[in-house]
C-alpha cells in the first residue's frame, strides 16, 4: 500500500474559503475515491493557521496513478482550490505493516 501525505498552504486572507471547500468538497471527494482505504484530513492549528493536510493510504500504485496519473509527484487540484492555494506538497511512502 501507499501512503501519501499532501499538504497546502493556502493565500493569505483564504483560509475561512478553502476551509469551506475542504470540508465540504475534498473531504468527500477523497474519501470516496475508488482505490483509497483511508483518508485522514488535517485542519489548521493555531500556530499554522494557513496549513491544511490530507494523509491517504492507498490499496496500490495503480490505484493512485488511475486518479491523478502516471506522475504521481503531481498533485490533483480540483479548479476550484486553484486560486485558493498558495503552496502544495506531496510525498510518498510505502506502508510498513506492522
Amino acid at each position: 500500500m501507499i501512503i501519501r501525505i499532501f499538504q497546502v498552504v493556502t493565500r493569505p486572507g483564504k483560509e475561512e474559503e478553502f476551509g469551506k471547500f475542504f470540508h465540504e468538497t475534498a473531504i468527500p471527494l477523497m474519501k470516496g475515491t475508488k482505490g483509497i482505504v483511508q483518508v485522514i484530513p488535517g485542519a489548521p492549528r493555531a500556530d499554522t493557521p494557513r496549513e491544511f493536510s490530507f494523509v491517504m493510504v492507498w490499496e496500490d500504485l495503480e490505484s493512485l496513478k488511475a486518479f491523478v496519473g502516471d506522475d504521481i509527484s503531481s498533485p490533483h487540484i480540483d479548479p476550484m482550490e486553484a486560486e485558493l492555494v498558495e503552496s502544495r506538497s506531496i510525498k510518498h511512502y510505502e506502508l510498513v505493516d506492522s
